[in-house]
């Protein structure tokens, strides 16, 4: 994705993974390849031909508004024990590498914005130093909704305690309501069902809106098939519930939608009585 820019605001992205580990009809359990195929037509654009299904990505978003540079989830990590998944095990990736290569150091991250704490967008929080687990960005605030760490931090996950419990330790987690105002652009709301304490965050400029969704959807087709849930939301019926509303009520909005894994950023439009997906120009 090349950097977008939105009146007074730029969002570039730093790609981790530029595949997914599971194919579309697993990802999405009520999905069949039949299906799929009938949305072919619009779906080309998000096609990953390297693997014959829908382009999956994992990384992190970056905004730089007038007053600060911020991440919108983070990623993987580095060196983090993560047995039954061969791509993410032990990782030695190249994310800092990238992200100075777009223009950010760790000590230029003013805040990090984590739409849920599930594995894949909480890696970067910290990093190995000497044997223990340090904020990797040591002079941000770290951003997620109250409710989401009441529900994880009672669960025995390894990502919670190498990635999470970490930053709170060092007082760089700020924890607050789901409709948190960051500053005059970025805004939580509140998305649940993914996860108890799911947001998305939008970004408000005066050129226009932008809608970070993090995992409220997973792969490009859940636009015009909003029942399908992924095989790792928390509460499947409430996801869709979820995902309906956001579907109908960004429909031809001209609101720009930057999901945490679509391969690419785009826009909501209606087809007939249903919706699809068409990428930003």
């Amino acid at each position: 994705m090349t950097t977008i820019k939105l009146g007074e605001v730029t969002v570039s992205r730093v790609i981790e993974i530029d595949r997914s580990s599971f194919p579309t009809t697993q990802m999405l359990p009520d999905s069949t390849a039949e299906a799929i195929a009938r949305h072919r037509d619009w779906l080309k654009p998000f096609w990953d031909d390297r693997v014959g299904d829908l382009g999956s990505r994992i990384g992190t978003y970056i905004v730089r508004t007038p007053r600060s540079t911020v991440l919108i989830d983070t990623g993987v990590g580095n060196d983090k024990a993560r047995d039954g998944r061969p791509a993410w095990h032990m990782r030695r990736g190249s994310f800092l590498e990238d992200l100075a290569a777009a223009g950010v150091t760790p000590a230029e991250v003013d805040t990090v914005l984590c739409t849920h704490l599930h594995v894949d967008h909480v890696g970067w929080n910290t990093r190995l130093v000497d044997g223990r687990w340090v904020p990797t960005f040591p002079r941000s605030k770290y951003v997620f909704a109250g409710e989401e760490w009441e529900f994880w931090r009672h669960e025995k996950d390894d990502c919670i305690a190498d990635s999470v419990v970490p930053v709170v330790e060092a007082g760089l987690a700020l924890l607050v309501n789901h409709d948190y105002a960051v500053d005059p652009w970025l805004t939580f709301e509140p998305s649940p069902g993914h996860t108890p304490g799911h947001v998305c965050v939008r970004l408000r400029t005066g050129a226009g809106e932008a809608v970070f969704a993090g995992d409220l959807m997973h792969r490009t087709v859940q636009v015009a098939e909003p029942q399908w849930s992924s095989q790792f939301c928390y509460d499947p019926a409430k996801a869709r519930e979820t995902r309906r509303a956001f579907v109908e009520r960004h429909a031809d909005s001209g609101v720009l939608i930057l999901a945490a894994h679509f391969p690419r950023p785009g826009y909501i439009v209606r087809q007939g009585s249903g919706h699809r997906f068409t990428p930003a120009s």
